[in-house]
């Protein structure tokens, strides 16, 4: 047999590539033009519920934005003024701890390196004892003398050079911080007009598409910038005044930093932690204080990152814990720390543009927090992997919000019926289809004993009491389910017997050939008060069902059959002229509808002969009623 080669990648996924490199190179190369940009936008986000709050109280446009410009600004220069200050008196106070450093720092030195420099010290002198000493040479008459010292004496420092020490360093940063704010106001002052814009650059012909995209995107990013800044601001005082109370100087600079250093995704807590207990360890001679500052970040963050942040958010941002880690590392990567602080919000933005662009949805799955797989897919590759412990974990997760019969419904048939169908077409691999059945049956096994709302209310509001179910048809097993010629039918007539005898209605379940045409008359149908019909995929086979049913009616014409084909509405749309071949009773598609008229001619059978007691009577003529069916008088 030859085997085919392996597949090249085609012109349009090398495109691909390729513009995906220019674009990295674009973002690394132009990060002195982007950066600015970047954070101007950015600012925009974070301003513009303020500047939208002003102008409902009638600031006006231009009033409004320069207002609300004014406001981050007057932050970031209050919070340069306490840094200042914080580390002027931080600078004055840590030399007079100089005794207590000196002595913590050899103290864990000679706890921890301390014994191997003796170590070594003692394996010196060793190799010196070993090594034959050598006698020192007499000095060469004429020898040149040794060289002279000679020391350098640096210029006079003139005025303009110290300007230039001092005004150089913070010259950058403060004309970047410049153009940031000014290209942030014209952003909030053209807003309107800059959306228009962006809608006839990318979507003027679907507006609804591109409008519900920038929304969408302009909504997340503000949500949050005013989430994570009032969660950094709370958490940074909270530190300060912890950090204040414990005794550690400069406690107002290391909750500042501490609220900034958040920003940074997941590890910004623990970088702002170092130097707070590096000086708490370092004017102590004890190590209280030290221990007390391990609390406050340890506790805090957990709290803030586990209780009040997921309260907070809710799915506001809308990405997974490792895009968020990844994202922090390439862009950090790519544009430094300014990157680490932008990371979370870009990311998000592509996020947004992978849920409403179709070509570019592979970063929605990459990046968001939405799942990758549907339940049915999940299940079916927990299937596919022979895994039911996980297929039984994915079951508990569904079924806190869904019945059990809702989870066999939109959960595990549509899994059996993608497994049905690739096993019909030869896609499954030798040996895949018994790891289905067998994970299916672990699953349905596992969910036995669940109990849900259904237990105690009944699947239908007017029938009896579970407890008085087995009164009603006598008999160990009045149901007689017969699977289909699918591959998984006969799980389906296992799902159903197990909802049946959930409500005390014992079921029988047999497979395809045993009502085949050489064995059906041989079929044991004593005590049989109604036989179902199981099939998965009525488009595979349905000439199958219908010679089936006329089997079946051909051996018991006296019993009510429903022929039930759980498939999807298309389908049975599809398939409506086909029932009256068939000539069954009932038509159930779903598990659901199968249950209930089940049940229900359960009680309209025992309407019929007087068997329900004179408590649950009304109800079950008021649901024979329902069913269309005659009430007949019986033996009292």
């Amino acid at each position: 047999m030859s085997v085919s080669p392996a597949e090249t990648p085609g012109l349009r996924g090398l495109l691909s590539l390729a513009v995906a490199v220019v674009v990295v190179g674009a973002l690394y190369f132009a990060r002195e033009v982007l950066i600015p940009i970047t954070l101007a936008v950015l600012l925009s986000f974070l301003v513009a519920p303020i500047a939208a709050f002003l102008r409902r109280w009638h600031f006006g446009r231009s009033g409004s934005v320069v207002v609300a410009m004014l406001l981050p600004l007057v932050v970031l220069m209050g919070l340069g003024a306490v840094i200042g200050t914080q580390v002027s008196a931080l600078v004055q106070e840590v030399p007079e701890e100089q005794t207590v450093i000196v002595h913590k720092i050899d103290t864990i030195r000679d706890a921890t390196i301390g014994n191997l420099d003796s170590f070594v010290k003692q394996a010196g002198k060793e190799l010196q004892h070993a090594a034959a000493p050598k006698a020192p040479s007499a000095p060469v008459a004429g020898a040149p003398k040794p060289p002279q010292r000679v020391s350098v004496v640096p210029p006079p420092v003139s005025p303009t050079d110290v300007a230039k020490g001092i005004i150089g360093p913070v010259l950058g940063p403060l004309a970047a911080m410049v153009i940031v704010f000014t290209v942030a106001t014209f952003i909030l002052l053209y807003r309107e007009d800059l959306r228009d814009r962006m809608i006839r650059l990318f979507g003027s012909n679907d507006l609804h598409r591109t409008t519900t995209a920038i929304d969408d995107a302009a909504d997340r990013l503000s949500r949050y910038f005013l989430t994570k800044f009032l969660i950094n601001a709370a958490f940074g005082v909270i530190v300060g005044v912890g950090l204040a109370l414990i005794g550690v100087p400069g406690a107002i600079l290391w909750g500042v930093l501490t609220a900034l250093a958040r920003f940074i995704p997941y590890v910004g807590s623990f970088i702002a932690a170092v130097p707070p207990l590096l000086l708490a360890a370092a004017i102590e001679p004890g190590w209280g204080m030290v221990i007390a500052v391990l609390i406050l970040f340890g506790v805090g963050e957990t709290v803030t990152g586990q209780v009040v942040e997921p309260m907070m958010y809710g799915r506001t941002t809308g990405l997974s814990p490792v895009s968020v880690i990844v994202a922090a590392i390439f862009w950090g990567w790519l544009w430094g720390p300014i990157g680490l602080l932008v990371s979370t919000p870009l990311t998000l933005l592509f996020v947004v543009l992978g849920r409403h662009v179709e070509r570019l949805e592979f970063l929605d799955v990459l990046l968001g927090d939405r799942p990758a797989l549907t339940p049915v897919e999940t299940l079916y590759q927990r299937a596919l992997a022979g895994d039911p412990d996980e297929a039984l974990d994915q079951a508990e997760v569904v079924l806190r919000d869904h019945t059990l019969v809702e989870y066999y419904d939109e959960v595990v048939l549509p899994a059996l019926r993608l497994a049905a169908g690739d096993a019909t077409r030869g896609a499954l691999y030798p040996g895949q289809l018994e790891r289905i059945t067998e994970t299916v049956e672990e699953l349905l096994a596992g969910l036995a004993g669940h109990r849900d709302r259904e237990d105690e209310t009944g699947p239908t509001v007017g029938l009896p009491a579970r407890e008085d179910w087995a009164a009603l048809w006598q008999g160990d097993a009045p149901v007689l389910c017969i699977a289909g010629r699918g591959p998984l039918d006969r799980q389906g007539c296992d799902i159903v017997a197990q909802l049946l005898g959930r409500h005390g209605v014992g079921v029988r379940v047999v497979g395809h050939e045993a009502a085949a045409r050489t064995h059906i008359a041989s079929l044991d149908t004593d005590g049989v008060a109604m036989i179902v019909l199981c099939y998965l995929d009525i488009a595979a086979a349905p000439s199958s069902l219908r010679y089936l049913a006329q089997r079946v009616r051909g051996l018991r014409p006296d019993v009510k059959v429903a022929a039930g084909f759980w498939t999807t509405k298309e389908d049975y749309e599809r398939y409506s002229d086909f029932q009256a071949a068939i000539g069954a009773t009932f038509y159930p598609t779903s598990l659901r509808e199968a249950v209930d008229q089940v049940l229900g001619e359960a009680v309209a059978t025992a309407a019929r002969g007087r068997v329900v007691s004179a408590d649950h009577e009304p109800e079950a003529e008021e649901h024979v009623f329902k069913l269309g069916l005659p009430l007949q008088p019986g033996a009292a």
